[in-house]
């Protein structure tokens, strides 16, 4: 534990009276906040799960610091906005850190820098099976009943590199170093259940098809009658993913990009909008759709095609999908393939929110680890909004249900619902300045761990309120696999 010598400053700003600060003995920690979301993950067993996957080739008569204990400390620190190892060296000896990682607030201190460093390239390539076998299944034991529909959305973002990491090379597109994440998101519970990193310059739909084909096949050992709903931008219309989804009887929608003879077809469609936009003033959205089938496929797929024209100009974007209701509603069809891009702010949690773009480990496989350890930060975060969500009632007027609700009514729920339930939402900023990050004195006797938070902080009650919601939740027996 790091002790300061004694010290004393005086600031004059006050007036008449100094205000003085020194360091005192106590045990003090900013980030009590995360003791709720430990308490949830005992309930889940996520980070076992996590740590079990790991082969640890230590000599056992040397072993410190256990992958347990390392795999809690980074993915914790992740919640409280510590992405790189090197925050750990002053985390070690921070009594909560100690406390969510298994030891006592008097022990030794946890694993300093160079031990994770250690830890990340020590993963070899067999994990990481095992690790997407642990995502799997950490998914399917979030239900409690067997789902009848799945909505997967498969999207890549973007991460820049900054160094000589293992197969980062520069994009034309992005103009600059990276790697490329591609991640499989539930549109249903938010989690995201399949990882991937592709190298620098990849194609999005790279290995893809397998991912699908594997995801698939686990979720229908559990689930056999599971109808699933891929959906995907024009990066993964390519024929590999449509063969692999009609194979396995999977419902896709897949963006298409435009081509000359996809707009010789919908000119007359796209006039008639400006003919309309131009006499009401009104933006106007129409749609047509037929059977389209590119020199590349085996057979001709149904394609839908939106015309739109409004005060920005024209635009015109087309999906290839094979949903029985597209031939009758093809604009209904299109509206919910535009819904992916809820899955799309999923993404930008984990990359902008949680920092999974803080890949800076020289090798390729401790990178991909350090994003499964983000991930599962992810997740974790997602298990935890669930218990605690309280979403706002129906308006009084409200004709459809909240999930048929869609455009300006869709965003005035999400609206709604963020005023009233921050956190059942919340963004991890969002969660960092009203839960986690909060201070705290802790002292541990022979019959207890004591932690004291201030009676004057503004979102005590939400602390309270998380944490009798997960207290109250049942353990998640996870026999999935």
């Amino acid at each position: 534990m790091i002790i300061q010598s004694a010290w004393q400053l005086s600031f004059d700003f006050f007036g008449s009276k100094p205000v003085v600060v020194e360091p005192a003995a106590t045990q003090v920690s900013s980030d009590a906040g995360l003791l709720p979301f430990r308490q949830r993950d005992e309930q889940l067993g996520l980070t076992r799960q996590f740590a079990e996957a790991l082969t640890d080739r230590r000599c056992g008569g040397h072993i410190g610091h256990t992958f347990l204990e390392m795999t809690r400390a980074r993915i914790y620190g992740i919640l409280a906005d510590y992405a790189d190892q090197n925050d750990h060296d002053v985390l070690r000896s921070d009594p909560i850190f100690k406390l969510i990682c298994g030891r006592a607030i008097t022990a030794k201190d946890l694993a300093s820098q160079p031990t994770l460093s250690r830890f990340e390239n020590a993963i070899g390539p067999q994990c990481f099976f095992r690790l997407r076998d642990m995502l799997l299944d950490q998914f399917i034991a979030a239900f409690d009943k067997p789902p009848t529909h799945l909505t997967l959305d498969i999207d890549t973002f973007d991460d820049p590199t900054h160094g000589q990491q293992q197969l980062t090379f520069f994009h034309g597109f992005y103009e600059q170093y990276q790697y490329l994440p591609r991640a499989i998101t539930c549109a249903e519970n938010d989690l995201v259940l399949s990882l991937c990193l592709l190298h620098g310059t990849a194609h999005a739909s790279l290995g893809a098809a397998d991912d699908v084909e594997y995801i698939v096949r686990r979720l229908r050992q559990v689930w056999p009658g599971v109808r699933i709903h891929l959906r995907g931008d024009s990066g993964f219309g390519v024929p590999s993913m449509y063969a692999i989804c009609e194979q396995l009887e999977i419902d896709y929608t897949l963006g298409l990009g435009m081509n000359s003879r996809l707009k010789k077809r919908s000119e007359e469609l796209l006039q008639q909008a400006v003919v309309q936009w131009e006499t009401t003033g009104q933006p106007q959205r129409l749609f047509t759709a037929d059977w389209y089938q590119a020199e590349s496929w085996p057979a001709q797929r149904w394609v839908v095609v939106k015309c739109e024209a409004h005060a920005q100009g024209t635009n015109r974007r087309a999906v290839v999908t094979n949903r029985p209701g597209a031939f009758v509603l093809p604009g209904a069809c299109y509206d919910d393939y535009a819904n992916r891009g809820e899955s799309e702010n999923r993404n930008k949690e984990l990359k902008d929110g949680l920092q999974a773009d803080r890949l800076s480990d020289h090798r390729y496989f401790a990178n991909l680890f350090r994003l499964y350890l983000h991930t599962a930060a992810y997740n974790l975060l997602v298990r935890t909004r669930q218990v605690v969500a309280d979403p706002p009632p129906a308006l009084p007027r409200q004709e459809l249900p909240t999930e048929a609700l869609a455009g300006r009514q869709r965003r005035g729920w999400h609206n709604r619902r963020r005023e009233h339930d921050p956190l059942g939402e919340g963004q991890p900023c969002t969660w960092r300045t009203r839960l986690i990050k909060v201070a705290a004195c802790v002292r541990q006797t022979s019959r207890r761990v004591l932690v004291e938070l201030s009676a004057s902080w503004p979102y005590l009650g939400y602390f309270q309120r998380v944490s009798q919601r997960i207290l109250q939740a049942q353990p998640i027996a996870n026999d999935s696999g």
